[in-house]
């Protein structure tokens, strides 16, 4: 991010991040995933408390959950999202790959979509399925800064669990490609 820009209120300024972010990753978000991420991303900013939750057990508490309570999946899916793309260096400090949090919010995602409205469910069957391009666009909002985002043996981790481009690019960028893929780009 060359130049400070400031919007005239929150929500025109994390529509513009989410913008910039998109261009660096070469994502483009459909319209209802991206203003999904801005809002998301508004409702969390003020909350730290959110790196200290174990996943898995707010997945396994929101499926034993009323299922008319389809927010705590919400919620799951919605910290899986952050987790994974603002903050994967939590996955290094719990000793899992940053796939776990990809899969949680998946599964989150998808089960909330057969749960919710028909509009609704359109919406969550799109962050299911895209999951790892709006976890890309978050990647690169975290390294418009000029940061990494992922140390070389996460973005390996990734890149081969999900096949994110942020991960990718995080590898050549690294320097340190996996061997099969190194000769296979020199062959093209």
């Amino acid at each position: 991010m060359a130049t400070l820009v400031l919007q005239p209120t929150d929500l025109a300024q994390w529509h513009a991040l989410v913008s910039e972010a998109q261009a660096a990753s070469e994502h483009k978000l459909e319209e209802a995933l991206e203003s999904y991420l801005v809002f998301l991303l508004m409702r969390f900013a003020d909350r730290p408390e959110l790196a200290r939750k174990i996943m898995a057990l707010e997945f396994l508490n929101a499926q034993q959950a009323d299922p008319m309570q389809a927010g705590n999946l919400q919620e799951v899916g919605d910290q899986c999202l952050l987790f994974s793309g603002l903050f994967p260096q939590i996955a290094e400090k719990r000793m899992v790959r940053v796939s776990y949090f990809v899969n949680i919010g998946r599964s989150a995602y998808d089960q909330l979509s057969s749960l919710v409205d028909r509009h609704s469910d359109r919406l969550f069957s799109s962050l299911a399925g895209g999951f790892v391009a709006v976890m890309d666009v978050l990647h690169a909002m975290r390294g418009l800064s000029g940061a990494p985002v992922l140390q070389p043996l996460a973005a390996a981790e990734l890149w081969a669990d999900t096949g994110s481009r942020s991960a990718w690019q995080a590898l050549t960028d690294s320097g340190k490609l996996p061997a099969a893929r190194r000769d296979q780009r020199k062959r093209h």
